[in-house]
């Protein structure tokens, strides 16, 4: 396990809080109250561990698959739904979207190889991840990604905590399948816009991990 430089400040500010707090109540509390310094100790060092693991990055084999569309995002599958695109597409899509929870691994993978040809930005609100609205409403990043005749839309929807969506790809730039495409910080969701009448493999309420479930047939 590795952790994710997007962490790396956040890490290091929530290490000199602990550090911090814990010298003080030792400080002034250590010679008549161990015991309230022990269970400050215990809690704020789980906080900072909770901290340290939602930047981890896990030893997986991620799946290369030229065939197959592979999890953006660690989470649960919550909707399969055809739903029409007002953004890009101006037509039908197959929507799947997954959930995150902050205790999720959150590095967003790119589902396919291809060629980024879409990369838009759009302010919005801060909805629940799992509200219907929140996939057009929300503070979002969309991404296109072509291969040969098809395209696939990744969206990044920020949510009520999440609030800081981290995006890497740029138009025209060539992706790698399971490659990181961004990061989202602290519970989101991402949702896949594929073409209709794709073949799906995963079901609702499915736990999938990102690169490395296969969500559909490309």
């Amino acid at each position: 396990m590795t952790i994710h430089r997007e962490g790396f400040n956040s890490i290091a500010i929530g290490t000199l809080i602990f550090g911090a707090i814990n010298m003080s109540v030792y400080y002034f509390f250590s010679a008549s109250m161990m015991w309230l310094c022990n269970i400050i100790f215990v809690l704020t060092l789980a906080l900072l561990l909770f901290l340290i693991s939602f930047f981890r990055i896990p030893n997986r084999k991620l799946t290369i698959n030229e065939n197959a569309i592979i999890a953006p995002a660690d989470g649960k599958v919550v909707v399969i739904e055809e739903t029409t695109d007002e953004e890009y597409f101006k037509t039908k899509r197959l929507q799947v979207s997954i959930f995150m929870s902050p205790a999720n691994v959150h590095v967003n993978r790119n589902p396919i190889s291809g060629d980024v040809v879409y990369n838009q930005y759009h302010k919005g609100k801060y909805l629940v991840a799992w509200h219907p609205k929140s996939s057009t409403e929300n503070e979002r990043h969309s991404v296109v990604i072509r291969k040969n005749d098809k395209e696939i839309l990744v969206k990044q929807i920020a949510g009520a905590l999440a609030k800081r969506i981290v995006n890497y790809l740029q138009v025209g730039q060539k992706v790698s399948q399971a490659g990181e495409m961004g990061f989202i910080k602290f519970g989101s969701r991402v949702d896949l816009l594929l073409p209709v009448g794709t073949k799906v493999n995963v079901k609702l309420n499915q736990a999938v991990q990102g690169g490395v479930t296969v969500i559909a047939d490309l």
